[in-house]
Parts: C-alpha cells; sequence; structure tokens
C-alpha cells in the first residue's frame, strides 16, 4: 500500500510540473550567456566565414548536428540532420581579348563574370558609346549592338539590365576604379546548371576604356566624360571558355515531434552560412546570421528543456539552418521546391536573421525594439498573436519594412521569402543593418547579447503560442506585393 502511495504522489508531482510549465518560465531558459557560447562557437576563427559549400561551414553544420542531438531533438530529414543538395558554379576556364589588334590581360585590363562571356567567339568592328546616363529608357538604336558606359554612382547592374531590356548584344562597363577582386574564375552558384548567355558584359580599366574609344593616350576623368556618345569603329575579338563546376552544401533539420497533430508543422528558420574568407580576411558573421543561428539552437534547447517537464506541442516544430542564403536564398529555395513535410500543412515560419545588434538609424529605444516583417503577408492571425506575447516584453514591434514602398525590400532579402513565396505564413525577425554588415568586423565583441536575449525570448514566446494554436494559422490574405 505505501509503494502505491509513493507512486501516486510521484505521478501527480510529475503532473504538476507538466501542468506549471508555461511560456514565460520555458523562455527563461535562454539567456545571453547561453546565446553567447553558442555564437561564439558559430562565428569563431575555426568556422572561416562559414561560405556555402566549403569546410567552414561544413563544421558549423556539425556544430549544429552536435547540438539537436544533445538536445534529443529528432532527424528532421528521414533520420538524418542533414538535407544534402548540389550547387552549380559557373567557372571561366580562360579568357583573351584583343582590341584593334593588341592583346590585353584578364584581372589587369578587364574583368568578367562567368555567366556573361561569350558563348564561343565575339568579333565586332564597331561600338555604340552610351556614356555615363544610360538607362532603360534610352531611345537609342542599340538591338543587337555592343555597348559601352561609363560607370556612376548608380549601380553598373542597372545600366547591364538595361542593356539587355532594350536587346543589345552586351555591355562594356568602363570602371571609375579597377575592381579589387579577380574574375569570376569560381562564380555565381545556383541550383541548375545554367547555360552561357546570348548576352555578354566586362568591366575594363579606364586606360583599355580610352582605347575603345578611339584615344591613343589614356583619358582624363574630364576628357572621358567629355567623349561624345555614338557609334565608334573598334575591333574587338574576344573569346572565352566556361564550365560548370558542382558545390555540395546542405540544411540542417531537426524536430520537436507532436503527439497530437501529427501530420502539422511550423519552422523556425535562420542562415548558418556568411561570407567566408576574402583575400586572406575572414568574414565572421557574428550578427549576420551567426546570431540567428545561435537563437535557433537557443530555442530548441529551451524547448527540449519543457519537452522533458511535460510539455508537448499540438504540431511539430521543425528547427531548420539552411545554408546559401547569401548566394541567393539557395538553401531554403532548395527545401521550398523539395519540402522534407508538407508546404500546405506547415503552419508558419518563424525566421531569425540579424538579431544581435543596434541599427545606428534607429529613432526609438534602440535597446528595446526589433523589426518584425512580413505579418501583413498572408495571415491575420500573425499580428494579434505577436502584440499579445509582447505584453510580456513591452519591445518595440517595429513594422515599417511591410511598406510596399519600403526601398530595402527586406521583405524579400532572407529565408522566409521561399516560405511565403509558396503561401506559408511568416515573420521575419531583423535588427536592421549596421556599418560591420557584410565586413569582416561583424565579431561576436560587438553583439549586445542583453538585447538579444530579450527578441529571443520574445520569438520563442511566439512560437509557443503558435505550436499550441488549435488550428493551423489561417490563410486568410493575398500577398500584397510583387514578386522579386
Amino acid at each position: 500500500m505505501r509503494k502505491l502511495l509513493v507512486l501516486f504522489l510521484s505521478f501527480v508531482t510529475v503532473l504538476a510540473v507538466a501542468q506549471g510549465i508555461d511560456a514565460n518560465t520555458a523562455a527563461k531558459a535562454i539567456t545571453a550567456a547561453g546565446l553567447k557560447e553558442h555564437l561564439s562557437i558559430i562565428a569563431s576563427a575555426e568556422m572561416q566565414g562559414r561560405e556555402t559549400g566549403t569546410e567552414g561551414e561544413r563544421k558549423a553544420a556539425a556544430y549544429l548536428t552536435s547540438q539537436y542531438k544533445k538536445f534529443k531533438l529528432k532527424p528532421g530529414n528521414n533520420g538524418s540532420y542533414s538535407l544534402p543538395f548540389t550547387l552549380y558554379q559557373d567557372k571561366v576556364l580562360s579568357s583573351t581579348l584583343k582590341v584593334n589588334g593588341e592583346p590585353y590581360t584578364l584581372d589587369k585590363d578587364y574583368w568578367v563574370n562567368a555567366s556573361s562571356v561569350p558563348q564561343k567567339a565575339l568579333n565586332t568592328n564597331a561600338i555604340i558609346f552610351v556614356g555615363n546616363d544610360f538607362n532603360d529608357k534610352s531611345t537609342a538604336d542599340v538591338k543587337g549592338k555592343l555597348l559601352v558606359a561609363t560607370e556612376s554612382k548608380e549601380r553598373s547592374m542597372y545600366k547591364i539590365m538595361a542593356a539587355q531590356k532594350l536587346g543589345a548584344l552586351g555591355i562594356i562597363i568602363i570602371a571609375n576604379n579597377n575592381p579589387s577582386y579577380p574574375s569570376n574564375l569560381t562564380g555565381r552558384l545556383s541550383l541548375k546548371p545554367s547555360t552561357a548567355s546570348k548576352f555578354v558584359s566586362m568591366t575594363v580599366s579606364k586606360s583599355l576604356g580610352s582605347r575603345l574609344l578611339g584615344g591613343s593616350k589614356d583619358f582624363s576623368d574630364q576628357e572621358l566624360a567629355d567623349v561624345p556618345k555614338g557609334v565608334y569603329t573598334t575591333t574587338i575579338d574576344w573569346t572565352a571558355e566556361r564550365g560548370n563546376g558542382e558545390v555540395l552544401s546542405a540544411d540542417i533539420l531537426a524536430v520537436l515531434p507532436s503527439k497530437e497533430k501529427t501530420d502539422e508543422y511550423m519552422f523556425i528558420t535562420s542562415h548558418y552560412d556568411h561570407e567566408g574568407i576574402k583575400n586572406g580576411v575572414i568574414y565572421y558573421g557574428a550578427d549576420d546570421d551567426g546570431s540567428g543561428t545561435a537563437s535557433v539552437v537557443a530555442i530548441a534547447q529551451a524547448f527540449a528543456e519543457a519537452s522533458k517537464k511535460g510539455f508537448s506541442p499540438k504540431r511539430n516544430i521543425v528547427f531548420m539552418n539552411v545554408s546559401g542564403e547569401e548566394k541567393g536564398l539557395l538553401g531554403s529555395q532548395y527545401y521550398s521546391e523539395h519540402p522534407v513535410y508538407p508546404l500546405e500543412k506547415t503552419s508558419v515560419d518563424l525566421n531569425i536573421d540579424m538579431v544581435g545588434r543596434i541599427d545606428p538609424t534607429y529613432k526609438g529605444d534602440s535597446m528595446n525594439y526589433v523589426y518584425v516583417i512580413g505579418e501583413d503577408k498572408l495571415s491575420s492571425d500573425l499580428q494579434p498573436i505577436t502584440d499579445k506575447v509582447n505584453k510580456n516584453y513591452n519591445m518595440e514591434l517595429d513594422r515599417r519594412f511591410n511598406d510596399p514602398k519600403d526601398p530595402n525590400r527586406f521583405y524579400y532579402r532572407s529565408d522566409h521569402y521561399n516560405f511565403a513565396a509558396k503561401g506559408v505564413p511568416v515573420i521575419f525577425y531583423f535588427n536592421g543593418t549596421h556599418a560591420d554588415y557584410h565586413k569582416p568586423t561583424d565579431t561576436v565583441e560587438k553583439i549586445n547579447f542583453d538585447l538579444m536575449e530579450k527578441r529571443v525570448r520574445i520569438i520563442f514566446e511566439t512560437a509557443w503560442e503558435m505550436a499550441m494554436k488549435e488550428e493551423m494559422l489561417k490563410r486568410d490574405l493575398p500577398l500584397n506585393m510583387p514578386g522579386r
């Protein structure tokens, strides 16, 4: 009888603990110290900047996997924590260029991108100089012609896009300053092998630009600005050989399973890749997106600890760290095109990308804010839940970047977008950019861990609310913005 009484009391104790665990209590497992511990590893020199497909990124993936195993979360991809995928990379294997019979040297006189070199060879004896202000409103007859333009404050990409739109054969940009990077001998990454474009482009030095425009000596800046627009008789012979290489990468997935709505899912995501090493310098990516990745790990840990105390989500919670974000949201695009779990049964994606710093332009309480993006796009359930959770925190939830006219277009610039494009409601948590954005100075010691702790706790409680909701989030709002 005594033994039965002891067992009964033990059961009551366990039941009381299970019933007593709540989101606010569970969130306290997320601490500044814990976030710093994870981030100090993720953004360490050992990870070599975590560039997509490199050894540094693989080391980061191994660390994430080790943590999810430690928390006893289930592998998210049919028994594996890894969802591997192959990326394809354009390569310039060789390139030769002669202008009026005189040879010029790659990466000294001209620079090229593997996706915009000739399919075989380019030979022409005439170019059209379109100057500094060329755009897609130009009335010049450029169809099928090779253009030359000078660089301006506007990005050269806009001139390239304008030339393509107007049907030009290609465009040569005369640089204000020679590029400091080598030509794209290892070019852009994509999810499918690319074919050579019929449109060609290159960047050339001012010296070579002078020769293209008939100069026998190097033009000064003023002389170059005074060159009249129009057709120039210039013989160009350009040959190139390109190829495709393969780069292996992977998304990392772990799951806290549900015992109730076992066919429903919610995602908490970040990207764990960054810029890697450039010219021997490590780009640590502590904020971008080491902070988001450390946040997902800390949130996963807090949910795992709550689970030990009796918490069980109504739907499965998937923790996913994607690769290839810096290369064009490629890891999340791959997942959206090859989902492990049905997207129509995915209630929401909470995406965390840069939550450890302060936007220097922020006008409110800079120690108590987070930008919240995307709530107004697909589901009317999102904002009420966020506002309800925020009653525990009184944080400034700044929604300015939901404005369709916002020139930054942040809504399209992180991995939540690939979920939203498939109809999944999303929230993107973001601290804004800063002076160290995409620079090697984005390091751990510049992270504000106390503020980060508060931001991550509010994300955790929001996830808790959505995980415990009786029904999936409504999909009742149209995506009221144009595509990327």
